[in-house]
């Protein structure tokens, strides 16, 4: 739920603070107060993208912020604590800060995060798996429009079916069936140039079998090279090398022996024998390094190293570089896979009958997964129907009947062998039609309230923003809306914006939007109503402009028949 939100710079508001309630919230005001605006700014806790053309003129910057209470949603409770974002008490505060200079930023209880994170936990998209509820859901002229989308009729049905986890376990075989059949298909295409693929792929192998590669061999090679075109020059560096160090008469070595013998024998106090302690050290290194250099220097001499073979090597190293990579570990990995294409090839006929046998396999299952999945669609279809008619029986829509056609089809794709259309019939003289050719905004509008309605219920409570839900009814109508709105928000919470006292009269708590003239500046206030104050609200809603005391004298009477 929604407890608080805080705007700041924000078009025309400079700064405001709302404190909903569970239940039906109802946000009323004057035609151009800026209602549309406080909802534009709850639409950016949903994850929203923002423009810096919303920055409040001579702002640096806007801040949106909400507070919600996460005690009955423990989904959400556990979403954050996977991505380390837990907040107190069981508290979420969402943050988005928008900058004049076009850059923003979106924090989640304090932590920087990306907008796509900040939609997944406020807002996520309805998931195919149906495990995401949002927080909070947007039902206004948008989701009114989307009802004439056939995508969204399936996914609408589909929701209520309980059908979601069955067609993603069928969308994931179906991805997996047109992966099978590309690669069938590409099997097939080599078969025309099979033998020539052979014949290559076999030379590659015999070319790479004359090499006895290992990991580290391009080192060796490289060494041995090194050694065989260098040989002359290293012996007699190392020579020279060794007779300075150890066997010269003037070798290091030996003088250092001799400045060691001498030194602790005439420095006594234990700064300089430490001193000294040094020079053994290096002394002993010296020792080793000359070990090591005679052991290499009689290796060398020992076991020359034929030129004309370490070249060759070299020479033949070079070229497989170029072809199949620049290590042995990943020409040996080449390798690898050129064995294993062969290896296919050879089998091809095997292959070829085995992907042929999986794919019909797959495809029969899928066909059987299709099928359960059109005939569940098919059952829901009429209970859906059935509800959502009785809905808009209440909300005066007489005449007026809703439809689903769900028909088979004849190729399938990744939803299955199903089409699903929302129809409408408007009277029982006329046929049903398609709901995109034939109904009005107030029909729409009813009738996506009457499937929040049939729907909406949850064991997960949310937040829902309903944007205008009301427009194009009246009277005795816009009372059956208000009276689903508040059945809807049983429980939950419903923000609603309204023009009608009708609907207004329902809520369990009331705000209204002002716009304020502060000099050559416009802001806005709101002010939640209590007793009085609210009925001079409904009151204004009623009679417009001019509130007169018969005006106030309905208000009175419709709050005190909803009381």
């Amino acid at each position: 739920m929604l407890n608080e939100i805080t705007v700041k710079n924000f078009a025309i508001i400079d700064e405001l603070r709302i404190e909903l309630d569970e239940g039906l919230n109802i946000i009323s005001g004057e035609t151009g107060s800026g209602k549309s605006i406080v909802l534009k700014s709850l639409s950016l806790l949903m994850g929203e993208k923002a423009s810096s053309d919303t920055v409040r003129n001579g702002c640096d910057n806007a801040v949106v912020e909400g507070l919600f209470d996460l005690s009955r949603r423990p989904d959400v409770q556990k979403k954050l604590s996977e991505l380390s974002l837990e907040g107190d008490e069981d508290e979420l505060i969402a943050r988005r800060v928008i900058s004049a200079n076009g850059k923003g930023k979106v924090y989640v209880n304090g932590h920087l995060c990306s907008l796509s994170l900040l939609r997944e936990i406020i807002s996520p998209l309805v998931e195919i798996n149906g495990t995401d509820s949002p927080l909070i859901e947007m039902a206004g002229q948008h989701e009114s429009k989307a009802l004439l989308d056939k995508s969204y009729h399936l996914e609408v049905l589909d929701r209520y079916c309980g059908c979601l986890q069955i067609r993603k376990d069928f969308e994931n075989d179906y991805f997996e069936l047109q992966q099978k059949e590309k690669d069938l298909l590409k099997l097939k295409e080599q078969l025309n140039q099979r033998e020539q693929r052979l014949d290559f792929l076999k030379f590659q192998l015999r070319e790479l079998s004359k090499v006895n590669l290992y990991e580290g061999y391009e080192k060796d090679v490289e060494e041995n090279y090194f050694k065989a075109k260098n040989f002359n020059y290293l012996l007699e560096y190392t020579q020279k090398v060794e007779q300075g160090l150890y066997s010269s008469d003037e070798a290091v070595i030996e003088r250092l022996h001799s400045w060691i013998q001498e030194g602790t024998e005439k420095f006594k106090d234990e700064k300089w024998q430490s001193r000294f302690e040094l020079l053994i050290t290096a002394k002993a290194h010296l020792e080793d390094f000359v070990y090591d250099l005679r052991e290499w220097q009689r290796d060398l001499s020992e076991n020359p190293i034929d030129i004309e073979k370490a070249e060759a090597e070299m020479s033949q190293w070079r070229k497989i570089q170029k072809k199949y990579g620049q290590t042995a570990l990943e020409v040996i990995e080449a390798q690898k896979e050129i064995s294993i294409e062969v290896d296919q090839l050879e089998n091809y006929e095997n292959q070829l009958t085995s992907m042929e046998k999986d794919i019909e396999n797959l495809t029969s299952s899928l066909k059987k997964q299709a099928d359960e999945l059109h005939k569940s669609r098919t059952n829901g279809a009429l209970v859906l129907m059935k509800k959502v008619n009785d809905e808009l029986k209440d909300l005066n829509m007489k005449g007026v009947q809703f439809g689903i056609k769900v028909e088979p089809i004849n190729e399938m794709n990744s939803k299955g062998l199903t089409s699903v259309e929302f129809m409408i019939q408007v009277s029982k003289q006329d046929k049903f039609r398609p709901l995109h050719k034939v109904a009005s905004g107030g029909e729409l509008s009813r009738i996506l309230l009457a499937m929040k309605r049939v729907t909406g219920s949850s064991d997960l409570p949310r937040t829902y923003l309903f944007d205008e839900v009301d427009a194009g009814v009246s009277g005795e109508t816009a009372e059956k809306v208000g009276s689903k709105l508040k059945s809807i928000a049983s429980g939950q919470q419903v923000v609603c914006v309204t023009h009608l006292p009708q609907v207004a009269v329902f809520g369990d708590s009331h705000f209204v939007i002002h716009k304020l003239q502060k000099g050559k500046n416009v802001s806005m206030a709101v002010n939640k109503l209590q007793n009085k104050d609210r009925e001079e609200e409904i009151a204004r809603l009623i009679s417009g402009t001019k509130v007169t005391s018969s005006s106030r004298e309905h208000a009175k009477q419709l709050l005190k028949v909803h009381k």
